[in-house]
């Protein structure tokens, strides 16, 4: 019998205190996703690259399904999605839902920590309008960021969500696929199906996720050993994103099975080893200064880049990737054979195609966002290289995906070199030094507008990597946000102070 699903994806991680919306255009143009894509270009645009959807899409047709594509749409991090696009896209995917004719299961591609002007928990909305459309008995697998906030609402409606085992995100794609078979099995086996949530009591800094390092390493090895004895389908932990002004943000344990006993004990298990990490989400950062400093006496003796992370502007995270801090200590301290990327400026790059190749422009870049302590660097550039922005980018994280950075160039001050950029995308990805003719393996120095994404590309050339917080909208601290809705009792970062609305 040939299995008919109908699949979907609708992704954006929201920082309700970041300083720019999520609109329709941005989801048009994608932000490092692939742009929006309806219908049967879905399926064409999203093959062989690193999204939940193009794995779940593979695997469906290796098993020889019918694949009913509605829509798929993704936009950089930033504030809350404007309430007419989230209308727009939502109401097309519960109607394209209900209009595909009978189904046997729905795949959605999502993000977990999507909020709307107009609504908390964007992904628990969407997902109880497709179940309202679809009645209770089709099963709805759900492929998640492991950065997902997951609510109470997003766990009733939904079947089963599986979420990404590894940060920087190489396996998106991996998830979409494993989500999809977790769909198989219930679309053969409806019954019985068990499902435990738990929710954990602090918050956890996106820079000391990375799972190539502890404690995150060991979690996600546990999450994937409770899957192998056979009881336990399928086992996610949510460490969270931790920039979310509501209720439920925070980490969450997921665990899904045909045994209840041991979906509950794994469940158990794995909340409780994340609360025995608490004290270990740690690790070093530097202000900008003292980062540079650091990296230049790295350097001298290195024979590969020193790579700081300028985690505090991260776009993946809701920065506008337009902060000047890092770039105004690498003039500061004299930094040679430095490059920064991608800072964020259409009207800059504007400036830079119009005097062309080899002119010298004088500017005030960047520093537009608002963000206290920031401001735009002015200074006299060398136009070294200009681009349209269109560019492949093949490493581990984009995975090959078409990236749209609009008019870009290479501007140079002193011996830096500063990549702009007329589209938002964190720098994760050698191939965008590479469109303006930057080499990164050349350089002593590089900073990234990145927490983590950029070490799947960038560890194999990196002799170190340094975490700085120059000023930007995602402190590296939870801590230092200015929260007022979070569940009271939650501890603001790792064995941080509790959350009191009172204080």
């Amino acid at each position: 019998m040939t299995r008919r699903i109908g699949v979907a994806g609708f992704l954006h991680e929201t920082n309700t205190f970041a300083p720019s919306p999520a609109r329709m255009g941005d989801f048009i143009q994608g932000g490092g996703y692939m742009p929006f894509a309806r219908g049967a270009d879905v399926i064409v645009r999203s093959r062989g690259i690193n999204l939940g959807i193009a794995g779940a899409i593979a695997y469906a047709q290796e098993q020889g399904w019918e694949v009913v594509p509605v829509l798929w749409a993704g936009a950089i991090p930033s504030a809350p999605v404007e309430a007419a696009a989230y209308e727009a896209i939502a109401g097309e995917i519960v109607a394209g839902i209900r209009d595909a004719g009978p189904l046997d299961g729905v795949f959605l591609d999502l993000h977990g920590a999507m909020v709307a002007e107009h609504e908390d928990d964007g992904e628990g909305v969407l997902l109880s309008r497709v179940r309202e459309a679809i009645g209770p008995r089709v099963p709805v697998a759900v492929a998640l960021d492991l950065h997902g906030n997951i609510t109470a609402r997003m766990f009733e409606a939904a079947d089963a969500m599986v979420g990404f085992r590894t940060y920087p995100h190489i396996d998106m794609a991996d998830t979409g696929r494993r989500a999809a078979a977790v769909l198989g099995e219930l679309m053969e086996r409806p019954q019985p199906w068990f499902k435990a949530i738990r929710r954990l009591d602090y918050l956890i800094p996106i820079a000391w996720q990375c799972t190539s390092e502890e404690p995150a390493k060991g979690l996600y090895a546990r999450t994937v050993a409770q899957e192998r004895d056979g009881q336990v389908t399928s086992s996610s932990l949510f460490t969270g994103f931790p920039a979310a002004d509501f209720p439920e943000c925070g980490p969450v344990v997921v665990t899904y099975g045909r045994s209840e006993t041991a979906v509950e004990a794994a469940a158990d298990a794995l909340h409780d080893a994340v609360l025995a990490a608490e004290p270990a989400f740690a690790g070093t950062s530097y202000e900008p200064d003292a980062g540079v400093r650091a990296a230049m006496e790295i350097a001298r003796t290195a024979t590969r880049p020193v790579i700081i992370a300028d985690t505090q502007d991260n776009p993946g995270a809701g920065g506008d990737s337009d902060t000047t801090g890092m770039l105004r200590a690498l003039v500061a301290c004299g930094a040679r054979a430095a490059a920064l990327g991608c800072l964020f400026d259409p009207e800059a790059a504007k400036a830079a195609h119009a005097a062309g190749e080899g002119a010298q422009v004088t500017l005030a870049l960047g520093g537009r966002s608002g963000v206290p302590g920031d401001a735009p660097f002015v200074g006299t550039f060398t136009v070294e290289r200009l681009s349209d922005g269109n560019v492949v980018a093949p490493g581990p994280y984009y995975g090959g995906a078409h990236m749209r950075m609009g008019p870009s160039a290479a501007l140079r001050i002193d011996d830096i070199r500063v990549v702009v950029v007329s589209h938002k995308a964190q720098m994760a990805d050698r191939a965008l030094y590479r469109m303006v003719g930057i080499e990164p393996e050349r350089q002593a120095i590089l900073v990234n507008k990145s927490s983590v994404h950029f070490r799947a590309d960038f560890d194999p050339i990196a002799e170190t990597i340094l975490v700085c917080t120059a000023p930007g909208p995602m402190p590296l601290s939870p801590a230092v946000l200015a929260w007022k809705r979070l569940r009271p009792g939650i501890r603001l970062e790792p064995l941080g102070r509790p959350f009191s609305p009172a204080a």
